[in-house]
């Protein structure tokens, strides 16, 4: 990058919460409690999924991905929020600043593709079973995660590269907690017109359009369940479902209340605090959905600690 083109900023202060004094201590347990969990719930969901052989199959290969995706999802925003709840000096350098949108952008994109090729994995699962071994194989479950990875890679790396060659002079002050694209827009000394205009297509691509794939897939999925004869089979067929649509409903509306409301006075403070809700509370409470809710996990979790106590016993 030519030294034209760089910034006039060495770093950027995050504002995050400073202005809610009274709930900052009250902020920094939560925020390490629900990080905590997430790791935890999702380092669990991991393991298990390598070392139980019952396990090995395309829906817990995606629930794999999704579980890694979450640790770095979260792990991106969370560290930096902590120091910075902590310290007086709530700054972050330029391009750790770059480094964390990219990453965020990056975990973001994955996990909207990756959330839309297991709503195709449950169609096919219930819409197509005799099917299902040969579209869902192993090589088709592999290209499925690889292209994912491959647009959240490309769009983290694009977009935060497009911003952060503008130019950013005289403000500093990113009115969030993490380095958003907007807030961040918000500070630079150029026009950011074209930038503002890729961001909504590039988000409706990424976003929207796996979102509708994802009810497009479940309005098949139900249509077939309900012509079902049996109950019990039905009653099986959205078990299977359920804990999916419960993490993408809490994924998508707590995005969406984030992002899509009315101008107003106090909408910055709104997109803070729902922010919290889909960067820490919602990548701890996905394996807690799938754990809960999943009697293939609660039976290898048995059968695993089982084998443990049999060869520490």
């Amino acid at each position: 990058m030519k030294k034209d083109n760089q910034s006039c900023l060495s770093e950027m202060i995050l504002i995050g919460f400073s202005d809610f004094k009274t709930i900052q201590e009250l902020l920094l347990c939560l925020v390490l409690i629900f990080y905590f969990i997430a790791l935890m719930g999702n380092s669990f969901v991991l393991i298990l999924t390598i070392f139980s052989p019952t396990l090995h199959t395309p829906m817990y290969f995606f629930l794999w991905n999704l579980s890694f995706l979450e640790i770095g999802y979260t792990s991106s925003i969370s560290p930096k929020m902590l120091v910075n709840l902590l310290s007086e000096k709530q700054t972050i350098s330029f391009w750790g600043c770059g480094c964390q949108m990219c990453f965020f952008i990056l975990f973001s994109v994955t996990e909207c593709c990756l959330l839309c090729v297991m709503a195709y994995d449950r169609y096919v699962a219930i819409c197509k079973p005799l099917q299902y071994p040969y579209i869902m194989n192993y090589r088709e479950c592999v290209h499925f995660v690889a292209v994912s990875w491959a647009f959240g890679i490309l769009m983290g790396l694009g977009q935060s590269v497009s911003i952060f060659t503008l130019r950013f002079c005289g403000l500093d002050r990113i009115s969030h907690f993490f380095c958003d694209i907007m807030p961040v827009l918000r500070l630079t000394s150029t026009d950011t017109y074209k930038n503002e205009v890729a961001n909504a297509i590039l988000t409706m691509v990424f976003a929207l359009i796996p979102l509708l794939l994802i009810l497009f897939s479940y309005i098949l999925i139900i249509s077939t369940i309900l012509m079902m004869p049996v109950a019990k089979n039905r009653q099986k067929a959205f078990s299977t479902c359920s804990s999916h649509l419960t993490v993408v409903l809490l994924y998508y509306g707590t995005i969406t209340a984030a992002y899509i409301h009315p101008n107003s006075a106090n909408s910055q403070d709104n997109n803070r605090f729902l922010a919290l809700l889909y960067t820490i509370v919602t990548p701890s409470l996905n394996p807690i959905i799938y754990s809960l809710r999943n009697k293939e996990i609660k039976s290898a979790f048995m059968k695993t600690v089982a084998k443990l106590c049999v060869l520490l016993g």
